[in-house]
């Protein structure tokens, strides 16, 4: 709680390069703070995708940095958003492990599986990654699994490679709405707050919309 300063650093894409840019930008205000032996005050947090995540090299090299002397932020967290197809790929036919975040392995790092469904169990695991990395300084990686309900951007669309999987979807009740019933069943809100509140937020982004046009 309290005061806090949230930087975001521009990802180029999914070649994972902005991943030892943000470790420096971290060890840079660690320095700036005078944070140089606990660094607990700057934590740096990395967004992968599934497929990323295991193929790409670079993640490799910054876990195997992540503990040398000249290179160390004190531990980072890692988000693997898996949404089990990589571009328009089956698991199985991107990777050999079981899972996309078994490249944490490499130095035995702490891997948190949640679902992402599961909003509050989202949050928990959240929880145990920041108190673990501010205990033992080390990395550690929480690996959501979940699904992408829309194409990618580059032009794919995985409904013509994973016809099953994406019928799924399709039917599947959107996050907002697990969670709206959930809390709604739980007398937590009702339905009219429910109903206000996302219309309020979609006022609000569409302002921002007309705004940047």
């Amino acid at each position: 709680n309290g005061k806090c300063q949230v930087s975001l650093a521009f990802n180029p894409s999914h070649l994972e390069a902005v991943n030892p840019v943000v470790l420096g930008m971290a060890r840079a205000a660690q320095r700036r703070r005078k944070d140089t032996k606990e660094r607990k005050t700057v934590v740096p947090v990395l967004i992968h995708g599934d497929a990323a995540f295991s193929s790409q090299g670079v993640n490799l090299e910054t876990f195997q940095m992540s503990q040398v002397k000249g290179y160390t932020v004190g531990g980072t967290i890692h988000i693997v958003v898996d949404n089990q197809v990589g571009f328009t790929t089956n698991p199985e036919n991107g990777r050999s492990s079981d899972y996309a975040s078994d490249t944490a392995k490499v130095l035995a790092t702490p891997v948190i599986h949640v679902h992402g469904d599961d909003t509050e169990s989202c949050v928990r695991a959240m929880d145990i990654a920041i108190r673990f990395r501010q205990e033992s300084g080390r990395d550690i990686v929480i690996n959501m699994i979940c699904y992408r309900r829309f194409g990618h951007n580059e032009g794919d669309e995985p409904a013509f490679t994973q016809p099953l999987m994406y019928d799924i979807i399709k039917k599947h009740p959107t996050l907002r709405e697990i969670y709206g019933k959930q809390l709604i069943r739980e007398n937590v809100i009702d339905q009219k707050f429910y109903e206000a509140a996302f219309e309020e937020r979609m006022d609000a982004l569409q302002k921002v919309y007309e705004e940047t046009k």
